[in-house]
């Protein structure tokens, strides 16, 4: 079983380590540096966002900068705060179980639980050491991601990817265990390891039947997360959304939306729906995963964004957003990569 898993992992690209995945095209990353005279050529691609939002940056700077009504309600809390007065401060808030908790500082899921009572918040809260946010559980029943990037003398952009998510989760069939569905998981088999960290407890308990368990609540590729590309549905609508978002602060060229939405319509039409993260220039253009694109078409698509990137970045330099230094870069991500291999000993 192993032997086959390994073999699976070999043939199918989309399963291959970030860093294997982008080592071909890598020199292409290397020629912006070079072009840019800037190792940090990105970091003026959202100016408003530190880094340009290529990672370590906080999420609340990003919801600041969008407009309040779409954005889920949130609280920021320190994690060395006392306990009652975070409950005090979560009942003034008017929050009430359940509701999502996320460190402010993360990625890929890290730290990111639903928390469904008293007992579950005071675990999570003796455990996670960062500050860290409380947001309000959206239940829509769209999950969906958009692309989008606009070059700063242009007054309309280009929604580039559009997709569908579907969070990691098994059907029950009455019979099999939690660990059997995980086992026959086209995806879930993959993160054996991950699986039985989180859910080991439960791994024999039958789920019954037609039943769903999430095995994540976190909507990325990291976390398995199913992905199913929406292109045909990108239109003026869409991008007029998109458009009016881009120009809300000025500053958001190049990222990606993560949205929760009535229906794909009402998307269009700018209603029903909240933004659940705004993923700077660190983002992935994530409709290359989980549509049976082929590995060249995928290496394609990253380097038209990579482009797109670079131009936006080189744009708002030579009008006056200024490059990182080398060492302000380095200090940066020295600092992130430590808090994240923090996040990641708790999670």
């Amino acid at each position: 079983m192993k032997i086959k898993k390994a073999f699976q992992r070999i043939f199918k690209w989309e399963l291959w380590n970030f860093y294997v995945l982008y080592a071909p095209i890598f020199p292409v990353w290397i020629w912006y540096i070079i072009r840019s005279r800037a190792v940090w050529y990105f970091t003026p691609s959202n100016p408003t966002i530190t880094f340009g939002g290529f990672h370590g940056e906080g999420k609340k700077e990003m919801y600041d900068q969008l407009p309040t009504h779409l954005v889920p309600k949130t609280i920021f809390i320190m994690h060395d705060l006392p306990f009652d007065e975070v409950k005090k401060k979560i009942l003034e808030a008017g929050f009430t179980y359940p509701f999502i908790v996320k460190p402010d500082v993360g990625m890929k899921g890290i730290l990111f639980r639903k928390i469904d009572n008293e007992d579950q918040f005071h675990k999570y809260h003796e455990k996670v050491p960062v500050e860290y946010i409380v947001q309000e559980l959206i239940e829509l029943p769209y999950e969906v991601s958009v692309f989008y990037y606009r070059y700063p003398n242009e007054q309309k952009g280009v929604v580039s990817g559009f997709i569908h998510k579907e969070l990691l989760q098994v059907k029950g069939d009455g019979v099999s265990t939690l660990k059997e569905l995980i086992t026959q998981h086209s995806r879930a088999k993959f993160r054996m390891e991950e699986m039985e960290h989180r859910h080991g407890h439960r791994f024999d308990r039958v789920i019954p039947q037609d039943e769903i368990f999430y095995l994540s609540y976190a909507g990325n590729h990291n976390r398995g997360a199913h992905f199913t590309n929406l292109y045909k549905e990108i239109d003026e609508n869409l991008l007029k959304v998109f458009d009016e978002l881009s120009h809300f602060n000025g500053k958001f060229f190049y990222g990606r939306y993560d949205i929760k939405t009535t229906s794909i319509e009402n998307l269009k039409q700018g209603k029903n729906f909240y933004i659940l993260e705004y993923n700077g220039c660190g983002a992935e253009p994530n409709h290359i995963y989980d549509c049976g694109m082929s590995l060249w078409k995928a290496y394609g698509v990253i380097l038209q964004h990579w482009k797109a990137l670079y131009k936006i970045s080189r744009y708002n330099n030579n009008n006056g957003t200024p490059y990182w230094s080398f060492n302000k870069g380095r200090k940066f991500l020295r600092d992130a990569e430590k808090h994240f291999r923090l996040l990641e000993k708790y999670d």
